[in-house]
């Protein structure tokens, strides 16, 4: 793949934030980038390269965001709760982005491949590590912790989507409304 500069994925971002995944063109991008589309072509970069480098960011700030809640003291429920306001961050950091991204754009970033698929290990195996963290300390109840960990990310970052995009609700509200249902969810109850 071509290595494509930190200019042209910062524009690539801002033009798919701005009008979406349909109208984040190679014209639109290298512009947005001040370069031609030409730049572009002969540094062989195209507009999967980009979609590749964006989801490739997604993913670094992901996992440095869920680093703290894996190495931090305190009990799997604990420990998850930080990871779910950690995720929380991230989705907030990247709303606009996601917001207009197509189903297929997200599936392509989120999914591994093939029918029943799960969400990508990268972005579920820290929570199911907090789950199963969680379920041999006593604090959280689950029967799947892998499965339960894509409901789990799954809830946290499209609904955060759907409370801040289309309830217009604050970080702070949308955060504290998914937090408190994803818990309530899991707490293993005495």
């Amino acid at each position: 793949m071509s290595e494509v500069p930190p200019h042209i994925v910062d524009a690539a971002r801002h033009v798919l934030a701005q009008d979406g995944l349909a109208a984040a063109t190679l014209e639109r991008i290298s512009s947005a980038a001040g370069v031609s589309r030409m730049t572009l072509h002969r540094r062989g970069v195209s507009k999967q390269h980009i979609l590749t480098a964006i989801a490739e960011e997604l993913e670094r700030d992901y996992r440095d965001a869920m680093w703290p809640a894996l190495v931090a003291a305190g009990s799997g429920r604990e420990r998850l709760e930080l990871a779910l306001g950690a995720l929380c961050e991230v989705t907030e950091r990247n709303l606009a982005l996601l917001a207009a991204l197509s189903a297929g754009a997200r599936d392509a970033i989120y999914h591994e491949e093939g029918p029943g698929a799960l969400t990508r290990g990268v972005f579920v195996e820290p929570l199911e590590r907090l789950l199963r963290d969680g379920v041999a300390d006593g604090t959280l109840a689950t029967a799947e912790p892998r499965e339960s960990a894509t409901v789990v990310f799954n809830v946290v970052g499209h609904t955060y989507v759907h409370l801040r995009t289309g309830h217009a609700w604050t970080p702070e509200r949308a955060r504290a409304g998914v937090t408190r249902l994803v818990l309530d969810g899991v707490v293993a109850r005495g």
